[in-house]
């Protein structure tokens, strides 16, 4: 069991940067480490976890308030998991239609490159297609 890393080495050990881990002591999403008599944090096990936890969330995409959630759920652990699903299938249709959007923002790029004469300017297919969002193959990108 390991306590008293000061944040330097808790960034290091945890993937987070000092800034942040502060930033989430700030907000509520760590609870305020014990300090030192000369008034530095002191982080232990529990909290490198829970850093991970929230890293690893951020790197998924859910915003703090979901991750706040997460956490309450995870501080409780024999409660159901209903509300941890519903929070990762509300981030999932997130990711789904980000992912339309970007397939239709492809298709859309590719559409203008196939398009384009390589001549001089006044005929590029994308000059045209960014002055004129009406020319866009799709409608939503």
């Amino acid at each position: 069991m390991t306590k008293n890393i000061p944040i330097g080495e808790a960034a290091r050990l945890s993937g987070v940067k000092a800034p942040t881990i502060r930033y989430y002591e700030q907000i509520g999403l760590l609870p305020a480490p014990p300090r030192s008599e000369g008034n530095r944090r002191h982080f232990g096990d529990a909290d490198l976890r829970r850093l991970a936890f929230i890293r690893h969330a951020r790197e998924l995409g859910f915003e703090i308030e979901a991750i706040r959630a997460l956490l309450t759920l995870q501080d409780d652990p024999n409660q159901p998991c209903a509300t941890a699903d519903a929070i990762a299938k509300a981030r999932l249709i997130e990711v789904e239609h980000r992912i339309s959007s970007l397939q239709a923002l492809k298709a859309e790029l590719e559409a203008m490159v196939d398009g384009c004469s390589h001549g001089r300017v006044a005929g590029c297919r994308v000059i045209e297609v960014l002055a004129d969002h009406g020319k866009c193959a799709n409608r939503v990108h």
